[in-house]
Order: C-alpha cells, then sequence, then structure tokens
C-alpha cells in the first residue's frame, strides 16, 4: 500500500555563515534552531524545521563533499511550480533517491521497513525507465549493490 509522505526531504548547500539569516528568515513559519543548523553545515549532516501552523516537517540535507552527492546535485530535474511568481525547484532524480535510501536503509541496520518499501516502490513506478547503468555504477561506489541487486529482483525488473 503506497504510504503519504511523513515530511519533505531537501537538499541545502548552506555555509555556516548562512545559519543565522536563514533562521531569522524561516522563524515566523517554522520552528527552526540556528545552532543545529550551524552544527548540520559543520558536519555536513541534517537539521529540521517544524512548520508552526501545521506540524509538517522538513528535513534539510546539507551535502556531503563525496563525488556521489556532487554528481546527485548537478543531476537534479527543475519542476515548474504553478504560483505567483512562478517559481522552479528541484527535485532529485529516481536514481538518486534509491541509492539514498539504500544507503539509509543499510546506514539504519537494514531493518527499516519505510525506506526498503520506499525502494521498492519508486522502482515499481520508473520500472524501465531507471538508467540500471548509472544504479549499479553507484550502488557499488556506496557500497550497497547487494542491496541494489535485491531490491532491483524484488520489483521484478
Amino acid at each position: 500500500m503506497p504510504r503519504a509522505t511523513l515530511d519533505a526531504d531537501l537538499v541545502a548547500d548552506i555555509r555556516l555563515e548562512q545559519a543565522e539569516p536563514l533562521a531569522q528568515a524561516w522563524r515566523d513559519a517554522f520552528y527552526v534552531d540556528v545552532e543545529a543548523i550551524r552544527d548540520a553545515v559543520r558536519r555536513q549532516s541534517s537539521f529540521n524545521l517544524i512548520h508552526l501552523d501545521t506540524l509538517f516537517k522538513v528535513d534539510i540535507f546539507v551535502p556531503k563533499r563525496r563525488a556521489f552527492d556532487q554528481v546527485q546535485f548537478t543531476r537534479r530535474v527543475p519542476h515548474l511550480l504553478p504560483t505567483e511568481p512562478e517559481r522552479t525547484i528541484y527535485l532529485t532524480t529516481a536514481e538518486d533517491t534509491i541509492l539514498t535510501k539504500l544507503e539509509w536503509y543499510r546506514i539504519g541496520g537494514e531493518v527499516s521497513e519505510r525506506q526498503w518499501r520506499d525502494v521498492l516502490g519508486v522502482c515499481k513506478v520508473q520500472g524501465h525507465r531507471l538508467d540500471l547503468e548509472y544504479l549499479r555504477h553507484w550502488a557499488t561506489r556506496l557500497g550497497v549493490l547487494d542491496l541494489w541487486e535485491r531490491a532491483f529482483s524484488a520489483a521484478n525488473l
């Protein structure tokens, strides 16, 4: 059964000197901790925002400086939002979503049913549109080739 999203995951290339201005800009609409932002920038990890009216959580990931994270950022896909004025957002590719979730699944001890279901769901929806060569290459480099092969088989691709 498909699941509704529990939060939003964003990647933002934030520098330390931007932490305070960003926290100030978000403070009216979100619970935000400037120290959590600074810590995430220093450790190249993540922090979250909580929307004050809806309690919707936004996880913001500061990209690491690994080759994969840099390639993932360059492969992002632009989507135009029908807002006034129009705005462009960038979404990760299906392949990069799969690889990232496989990493999270591995780091979490391979017990998160949610991560595994998400991987299989993306595989099934995208099917033969997936760039299998890219997936195999990066799954090997990220140390998750065994998980990718298992997901590939389970999704009947």
